[in-house]
């Protein structure tokens, strides 16, 4: 069955909100091969957050990812608040909180993921060819420069990473959603069905044909 990874990196007031969504391909039983598409990637600014709440849950209501999802949100700064928005329009956000160390842990669907981690798993998809950027995406030539410009640099007093294209100088909005629905399709592939616990009122949201060609 087709998967889809909706990655969301939440921006401060004057950064970027990024929006990825990987569709995942695999042979039957075959995990570890996956390959994932970049279907779509969409960034704004400026725009309030509950705005951006009612963007993304009206997105996996669409015909394309209803039901067929997984949405994973990086609540590392400001990112709390709005996942308890999502929580409270009736969805299930996986909520990841980013750090320097070395570990993964997780209280439900509340999770720590070393930056280390969430980088590995691009640097492995782009190695061994399983992530394809459609180049009909607007924003596929800059995800690829986003990627380029990160450089890792180890912390000798720590023996932790830093990443120097992390929320410092470039942005990294793009590469850090998808970054987020990468890891879990490569971790933790079983799709977690859509569902809400009231009917929200949404405001239309276009379907992307993007989604299903390539």
């Amino acid at each position: 069955m087709t998967k889809f990874f909706v990655g969301l990196d939440l921006g401060q007031a004057n950064d970027y909100t990024a929006l990825a969504v990987l569709e995942q391909l695999k042979t039957e039983g075959d995990r570890k091969e996956a390959a994932y598409h970049v279907r779509h990637l969409e960034r704004v600014r400026g725009l309030p957050y509950p705005e951006i709440v009612v963007k993304v849950a009206a997105m996996l209501e669409s015909s394309a990812l209803k039901g067929n999802a997984v949405l994973v949100v990086d609540q590392t700064g400001v990112g709390v608040p709005v996942v308890d928005l999502l929580r409270q329009a009736g969805l299930k956000p996986i909520a990841v909180s980013i750090h320097g160390g070395d570990n993964t842990a997780h209280e439900k669907d509340n999770w720590r993921v070393p930056k280390r981690d969430l980088v590995g798993t691009l640097q492995v998809l782009l190695q061994s060819k399983r992530l394809k950027i459609a180049a009909r995406l607007e924003l596929g030539q800059i995800l690829q420069a986003e990627m380029l410009n990160f450089k890792v640099k180890i912390d000798p007093a720590t023996a932790h990473d830093s990443y120097s294209a992390w929320r410092e100088q470039d942005h990294d909005d793009l590469v850090l959603s998808v970054a987020l629905a990468a890891w879990w399709g490569e971790h933790f592939p079983e799709v977690i069905e859509i569902r809400f616990s009231t009917k929200p009122v949404f405001v239309p949201y276009p379907e992307y044909p993007s989604y299903m060609s390539y």
